[in-house]
């Protein structure tokens, strides 16, 4: 591949082994379509199945089956190294967790291509051999998708020269911002959440709070929206509190813009967060947002300027944040309108994929 420098086309193996699609999948296809369009020939490995390798597909990339089983799969190693051989690429980007742990079986001489990895969650990174080996060793780079996940890696033992920050983005040409409408005003507004409903999600939280506010007289409606392994036993908890009349469950919402336009106020009460993708989609639509001061949410909501960060695993100051708004029509407009702005400003598709690609011309040149 001719060239030098930054007018250097680049060819790219992305690794996204996941077959349900997410924030992450979201950003990678973000990505590829960004890189396409620059011109760069791409590689898609993922499962065949998986919605993200359909929808790569259609942007007429190049696809490559690949199924990771679990974080030691040696046969999906092999596959990769023959992969690795046959496509004589510039930079590998492992994209998910599952992908990462494959860099540990590339051998010294399959490892022409510079590897890069990106962390989006925010969990605890135990400091040991399997972090040193894989961070320090075997990848030339880590982009945390937060300062969060930055710091957590550096605290694990990871190099912190390998760590770059990358904030993930959202297509804003998706969200027109709407001012939150008349309701808001009284207490028929609209709270939504849109994710995965898993333990980490914190709804209980998001259930507790409208308990609270119902005692207080607020009648208030809630979409929370999504799927998962919790979702029988939430829906068991309204019943229980006492909240069936005001609390519904869409399931999966595939247009999340049309969902958006139905709310006044979104939350994510989370426990962990590698930044938050759904707050940022619905800051883009200008909604003022309630969410918990954990991981890369504290990043993406500035407090009592696009919305309010609260305590985690603390329904009260939840409440207590979501009255206000519901209460206070002008300050929900105001923060909703300065959401939409930090997200075109900070957070879009575009300038997470231009920091990207520069990144890998940075690493490409690196000791060469």
């Amino acid at each position: 591949m001719g060239g030098s420098g930054h007018n250097r086309l680049l060819k790219i193996i992305h690794i996204d082994p996941e077959k349900n699609w997410g924030g992450g999948e979201a950003q990678v296809f973000g990505l590829l379509t960004y890189l396409a369009a620059k011109g760069h020939q791409n590689v898609l490995l993922g499962h065949p199945e998986g919605r993200l390798y359909e929808a790569v597909r259609k942007l007429d990339i190049k696809t490559r089956p690949l199924i990771v089983r679990n974080d030691f799969d040696p046969l999906a190693a092999l596959r990769l190294g023959r992969i690795i051989r046959d496509e004589r690429s510039d930079l590998i980007h492992l994209h998910t967790k599952r992908a990462h742990a494959l860099a540990l079986w590339l051998r010294r001489r399959e490892r022409t291509p510079r590897i890069v990895v990106t962390r989006r969650m925010d969990y605890p990174v135990a400091k040991g051999w399997y972090t040193g080996q894989l961070y320090n060793s075997k990848v030339d780079g880590v982009i945390a998708i937060s300062r969060s996940i930055a710091s957590i890696l550096s605290a694990a033992g990871v190099d912190s020269k390998k760590i770059t920050l990358i904030h993930s983005g959202v297509d804003a040409g998706r969200f027109e911002p709407v001012a939150v409408s008349a309701k808001t005003a009284s207490d028929s507004a609209v709270v939504g959440m849109a994710a995965i409903m898993e333990e980490r999600k914190g709804h209980r939280y998001l259930l507790e709070a409208a308990r609270l506010l119902k005692d207080r007289g607020r009648r208030i409606r809630y979409l929370l929206a999504g799927n998962g392994s919790l979702k029988p036993e939430l829906e068991a908890r309204v019943a229980t509190l006492g909240l069936k009349d005001d609390v519904r469950f869409p399931g999966f919402v595939s247009d999340i813009s049309k969902f958006l336009e139905t709310i006044d106020l979104f939350v994510m009460p989370s426990l962990f967060e590698g930044l938050g993708v759904a707050v940022l989609e619905a800051m883009a639509a200008g909604k003022p947002v309630v969410a918990t001061n954990v991981g890369g949410l504290a990043e993406s909501v500035v407090d009592s300027v696009t919305g309010f960060l609260v305590p985690p695993q603390d329904p009260r100051p939840l409440a207590d944040a979501m009255e206000k708004l519901v209460s206070e029509r002008s300050l929900a407009c105001a923060m909703g309108a300065r959401g939409a702005e930090r997200v075109r400003e900070h957070f879009t598709l575009e300038k997470m994929a231009e920091k990207n690609e520069a990144y890998y011309y940075t690493l490409i040149h690196e000791n060469r």
